[in-house]
């Protein structure tokens, strides 16, 4: 189990912190829904999750099989609706993989990122693209 403690501190601002380690996250409303865009904002936050938990998961793989995944990166791209309920509307991720890894190293770590936690949870709620180059 995992506890995370927030606060608002006003200003469409909230800290957040993780009970175990002590680190702290801000998160600020986006310029277009009233707020300064001057941290994460929880939506983005998703976003972020997703991406983070492809590479991880794919750090997890490449550390058993001795895979250098040093030098991966990921990108992602959040929409919100523009209609109706205020909501993400899609998530597009892109994963660019090192250059040096073999077809059937670049295969493994592409299926274990397809399958992390994250995307999985988000599946049927959030229509998402994950671009592996």
């Amino acid at each position: 189990m995992t506890l995370v403690h927030c606060r608002y501190e006003g200003s469409l601002r909230s800290r957040a912190v993780h009970e175990a380690s002590g680190a702290e996250l801000i998160t600020d409303a986006p310029l277009d829904n009233h707020g300064r865009g001057a941290s994460f904002s929880p939506t983005d936050l998703v976003g972020t999750a997703l991406v983070s938990c492809i590479l991880t998961i794919m750090g997890i793989v490449a550390e058993r099989h001795g895979i250098a995944l040093e030098g991966a990166e990921g990108r992602v791209e959040k929409r919100m609706t523009s209609e109706g309920d205020r909501r993400i509307g899609a998530l597009e991720v892109w994963i660019t993989l090192p250059a040096h890894l073999t077809e059937k190293e670049r295969a493994l770590l592409i299926r274990a990122g397809e399958v992390c936690p994250v995307k999985r949870s988000l599946e049927g709620s959030v229509p998402m693209t994950v671009h592996w180059d």
